[in-house]
């Protein structure tokens, strides 16, 4: 996971750090299949070439991104969860804890969803 090391090394809060490290770490470990990437920024995830989630840090969050499909199908679950979301994003407070069963799920359907896509986004 060293496409990463730049990107963690410039972010300022330790705390905040180890967070996006522990997150990026589990989803190497849970889905060893994903490719990491660096691109746009942000680091992500891709199966077959194709997008699966990204993360962005911001000053009152970590930022998950499912693409808008994965938000639409879990909205409720990532309300329940006790995070907000945009069409693009789910806001992971970072003085709350991580709900990793919630990434694994959305994780889950993008690479079921997108099993025989040909594209990097979603058209």
């Amino acid at each position: 996971m060293n496409v990463f090391a730049e990107f963690l090394a410039r972010i300022e809060k330790p705390e905040h750090r180890a967070r996006i490290e522990e997150v990026l770490h589990w989803v190497k470990k849970t889905f060893p299949q994903l490719v990491p990437e660096f691109k746009w920024n942000q680091p992500m995830f891709t199966d077959h070439g194709t997008f699966i989630i990204g993360f962005s840090v911001s000053k009152h969050h970590l930022a998950a991104s499912p693409e808008q499909a994965g938000i639409d199908h879990f909205s409720d679950t990532i309300v329940a969860a006790g995070y907000e979301h945009t069409k693009q994003l789910v806001r992971i407070p970072w003085a709350g804890p991580v709900d990793f069963s919630l990434l694994e799920k959305m994780i889950a359907f993008n690479i079921a969803e997108k099993e025989g896509c040909t594209t990097f986004w979603r058209k």
